[in-house]
């Protein structure tokens, strides 16, 4: 049997903030609550499951997209007034071209950062 990571906790502040902000810059949907859970499939292996009952802690979570969705994620993180840049914690608006493909890092309220990177073309 191949491992695959079925589902992740994220701890935030506000657990459907944190699901519709992760939805909205993957263009994907985030699901009602599931008890203390505000979950986002993000494909058809992976959920990340967004808690608020103990706090927020900063955390990393990278996402390989491709051109479409990468474009969507920072127009929604522009649109949002998100904070996010070419480095973790660097808020410079400005796309990294590491590997020779596109990468940003986007930052929730929470402190939590999302790195979108496409393959090399």
């Amino acid at each position: 049997m191949t491992i695959v990571l079925n589902h992740t906790i994220v701890p935030v502040g506000d657990r459907m903030r944190g699901a519709r902000l992760l939805a909205g810059l993957l263009g994907v949907e985030a699901g009602e609550p599931v008890g203390p859970f505000a979950p986002v499939r993000v494909n058809a292996d992976l959920t990340l499951d967004f808690d608020d009952r103990f706090g927020a802690r900063p955390g990393h979570y990278a996402f390989l997209v491709d051109d479409a969705v990468f474009d969507a994620a920072l127009a929604f993180a522009e649109r949002s007034g998100l904070a996010w840049g070419s480095a973790p914690r660097q808020v410079d608006r400005q796309v990294n071209h590491l590997g020779g493909g596109r990468g940003v890092y986007v930052l929730d309220p929470d402190g939590i950062a999302y790195e979108l990177f496409t393959a090399v073309p």
